[in-house]
């Protein structure tokens, strides 16, 4: 949606007693819609009044300037809709799509009495919101592995201008990084990038981040200011099994009951499970956490949990339990 932009700025008054210097004074409203208006109100001497305007890349914008006493001529110095009159007191500049990122619009005033001359520079922020924002890992794919060092690319394409840009990391909800571009003065569209450096744990995998990237265009800007955001990066984390019991069990047998040896580990990617013990006629290879037997001989059995990254062991010691116990 456009948002129609104007202000006004009066010039020209002054004071006799500071020698003929110049007075300026800008009155500034800046309307982006009928929900959101902002006014400030400066005064200055022997300098340009501070007027700022923030228009949106394409949308129009209208500035009034007005004389506080009787002109020879009135204008604006434009690269653009430049104009002038010698009947007014005041002259408006006007763009129906602001689409320059080098204009800087100056209105200037002949007057028949000292000071004769006055001008004022608009001070114009002209934004645009990025094409696109992205996040990638750096010269890696697939899964990340628990405890080794990676980094994530955020790339912002056409953003201006990026002396306001702030490019927000999240996980998942909580935000991780902020990254300013405060340093950098270019007003025409850039492209930037930004890089975050993560250890990832077990305790993130699935986890998704995302970058923001935020115009902070001051109290003239748009509230909230605008924002873009990347489609979320999916962390998956490769870790070595951990058993939820790692201590060696002891079991009883119950004749005519059943027992369970439970051998269930959390791992990434999910563990195969191997049984050993002299009491099987066989290994157990099958990818089984839990084995119930309806019968079982006293002795050790040993439980393996692997995965790519590693493997761990578990004992389990089965005993007939005594008699009148």
């Amino acid at each position: 949606m456009l948002h129609n932009t104007s202000a006004s700025c009066l010039l020209g008054s002054h004071k006799a007693q500071e020698q003929q210097e110049t007075s300026m004074r800008a009155k500034l409203k800046t309307d982006f819609g009928p929900h959101s208006q902002t006014r400030f109100e400066n005064r200055g001497i022997r300098h340009k009044c501070p007027s700022r305007v923030v228009v949106g890349f394409g949308e129009p914008v209208t500035v009034s300037c007005e004389a506080a006493r009787p002109v020879r001529v009135l204008g604006w110095e434009s690269t653009i809709s430049a104009s002038h009159t010698q009947q007014d007191l005041s002259i408006q500049w006007k763009v129906d799509s602001l689409i320059d990122w080098i204009e800087e619009p100056i209105c200037y005033g002949v007057f028949f009495t000292a000071p004769r001359q006055c001008e004022e520079k608009l001070n114009l922020v002209l934004y645009k919101t990025p094409d696109r924002v992205s996040i990638r890992p750096v010269n890696h794919t697939g899964p990340m592995v628990e405890g080794k060092e990676y980094q994530l690319l955020c790339e912002v394409q056409n953003v201006a201008p990026v002396q306001y840009l702030n490019l927000r990391w999240y996980r998942g909800q909580s935000e991780v990084y902020n990254h300013s571009f405060a340093d950098l003065t270019s007003s025409s569209p850039v492209q930037v990038s930004s890089i975050l450096v993560v250890t990832p744990t077990r305790a993130e995998n699935g986890a998704q981040y995302r970058c923001v990237a935020e115009l902070e265009l001051g109290p003239e800007g748009p509230q909230p200011p605008p924002t873009v955001a990347s489609e979320p990066l999916n962390a998956s984390v490769y870790f070595p099994p951990t058993f939820l019991s790692p201590e060696p069990e002891v079991l009883e047998l119950t004749l005519g009951a059943e027992i369970s040896l439970n051998c269930t580990a959390t791992g990434n990617p999910a563990p195969v499970y191997s049984w050993q013990s002299s009491h099987l006629t066989q290994e157990r290879t099958e990818d089984e956490a839990v084995l119930t037997f309806s019968s079982l001989v006293p002795g050790t059995y040993i439980c393996t949990a692997s995965n790519a990254l590693g493997k761990k062991s578990k004992q389990f010691i089965v005993k007939a339990k005594t008699k009148g116990v």
